[in-house]
């Protein structure tokens, strides 16, 4: 059984899962409420939002999260997507906007960088010693 939901008054996800902002109400479970996004990347764009008011991805209790992946596959395949993106952002530098966990399911439809999510993806090279050691600390910590 889910803990009782954290709601911020002033959080725009909040007052969207309360019905106070109207939404394009795509499925809802008592965890997870989702929309059509109202300014999307490409047609089809949704958002995926847990019913407990956490910022950041490890503040949100795991129900939540197990609740909302299941909602974006059902979106995905209710497009009938070949190709998207499934987004989930923490803090301002990491391009997280509003302070709500929430998922986007982003339809790519094309190669070009007209439409869809569009990211780079710099990888770096000869970090195979820094790699392994790192591994090693974070196997401490799990």
């Amino acid at each position: 059984m889910a803990a009782i939901a954290r709601s911020l008054s002033t959080c725009i996800f909040c007052k969207i899962i309360k019905g106070e902002i109207p939404s394009f109400k795509l499925i809802e479970t008592d965890l997870s409420y989702s929309f059509l996004d109202i300014g999307p990347l490409s047609k089809g764009h949704a958002l995926i939002i847990p019913k407990d008011h956490a910022v950041k991805l490890h503040e949100l209790p795991d129900e939540y999260l197990a609740d909302a992946m299941p909602i974006a596959k059902k979106i995905a395949a209710a497009q009938g997507l070949e190709n998207y993106n499934i987004l989930q952002n923490n803090g301002r530098i990491a391009h997280q906007l509003v302070d709500h966990v929430h998922f986007h399911v982003i339809p790519k439809p094309d190669a070009t960088d007209e439409e869809g999510l569009v990211i780079g993806w710099p990888a770096k090279s000869d970090v195979v010693d820094e790699v392994k050691k790192y591994h090693q600390e974070l196997l401490a910590k799990l």
